[in-house]
């Protein structure tokens, strides 16, 4: 064969072999790209499910504190129809344990210790208040009703003592002198009552001390100022 003959086959087998080669190269590149459109879609469409998934989740929290949120106004709605009631129940509270200043109609009694001198025969502790005078006009105001008391200031409570120590008498631990004001909070003729004919003040009075009862509309109390503690009171559930 020529060396012409064997140029132009040579040249007709490289024009086939650039062919193929680009025709490969063509079908590698379309099959790559058709791979990584595939592979792109794949990663879209699992984001797409994991945001829906997302989505569901954050709509069920969402649904459920929706419920929990109802569920706790329905609670405080009830809560709210007691609320006067409790406050009402406290309020009072406060003032049956002496905790609250009051105001009322009642009474205002001021014992005072026998202003004439005492003769040399007769016994001066007679003519003198003392505690126990104050516990018995406390106890008999009680018995009349009397919702609050306090003497010269200082309120009494269940806890309250009364007290004398030498010539001192103390009302919840606090030195008080003659005269002694009494003032009592409850119905003003059942209070003033206990000025009754054979009574306690009766029998005060024939020593010489002197006790003044007037009915106001207006009588203060002020609260109590000290410490409530208690050691030994169990409260039943």
């Amino acid at each position: 064969m020529s060396k012409y003959k064997i140029a132009i086959t040579l040249g007709i087998v490289f024009v086939i072999l650039t062919a193929a080669i680009c025709l490969q190269i063509n079908t590698i590149k379309n099959a790559n790209s058709t791979v990584s459109k595939t592979f792109a879609e794949d990663n879209l469409r699992d984001e797409v499910l994991k945001w829906k998934e997302k989505y569901e989740r954050i709509s069920d929290n969402l649904d459920e504190a929706e419920k929990r949120l109802a569920k706790i106004r329905e609670e405080s709605a009830k809560d709210d129809s007691n609320e006067t009631e409790k406050e009402k129940q406290i309020t009072l509270n406060n003032e049956l344990l002496g905790l609250t200043s009051l105001e009322g109609p009642g009474i205002e009694m001021i014992v005072t210790d026998d202003p004439n001198e005492v003769g040399p025969l007769e016994n001066i502790y007679n003519h003198v208040i003392h505690d126990a005078d104050l516990r018995v006009l406390v106890n008999e105001l009680k018995n009349a009703g009397a919702e609050a008391i306090s003497i010269n200031g200082q309120r009494i409570i269940n806890s309250t003592a009364i007290t004398c120590i030498g010539n001192v008498i103390k009302v919840n631990n606090e030195r008080i002198n003659s005269p002694f004001t009494i003032k009592a909070i409850g119905f003003q003729e059942s209070l003033a009552g206990i000025d009754w004919l054979g009574g306690y003040i009766r029998e005060l009075r024939s020593y010489g001390i002197v006790v003044n009862i007037k009915k106001s509309n207006k009588v203060e109390i002020p609260k109590y100022t000290g410490a409530i503690s208690a050691q030994y009171i169990n409260l039943q559930k």
